[in-house]
């Protein structure tokens, strides 16, 4: 249980300062437009801490955690950072403006694109694990 809320108060600590650099930065270069950057706050905040806070109350409810949840989790923490480090470079090069080639502009896309897989791919083992763990219990 521990994990979880360190995992939960780290997303919080980058969710904030994700959303303390969207603004800075846009309002240094005088943008006032929408860009990714403002995804990159919201993302670690649901999909870091509050996802974590919820797995913590999951486990201390169903006792879901296996040996095997490990190697999910770090799946689950890396699709999250890809995902949230890929909205923030499309993010800078949107506020400073930048002109990427197409090739360039379908990398950032597809790393981001293989982030969610991960996230995805990962909170339904997660999901699974805690729906097997529920129907032990109930039986």
């Amino acid at each position: 249980m521990k994990r979880y809320i360190n995992s939960a108060l780290l997303y919080a600590v980058l969710a904030m300062a994700g959303g303390v650099f969207y603004r800075e930065f846009s309002k240094f270069n005088g943008f006032t437009g929408r860009t990714s950057l403002g995804l990159v706050h919201t993302h670690y905040f649901m999909l870091g801490m509050f996802f974590f806070l919820l797995l913590l109350m999951l486990e201390k409810t169903f006792s879901f955690t296996t040996a095997k949840t490990g190697r999910v989790l770090a799946v689950y923490h890396i699709g999250l950072n890809l995902s949230a480090v890929m909205l923030l470079v499309r993010g800078v090069t949107q506020v400073l403006g930048l002109s990427l080639s197409s090739a360039l502009t379908a990398s950032i896309s597809g790393m981001a694109g293989i982030g969610h897989i991960l996230l995805g791919v990962s909170l339904v083992l997660l999901l699974l694990q805690v729906k097997r763990s529920v129907l032990e219990k109930s039986c």
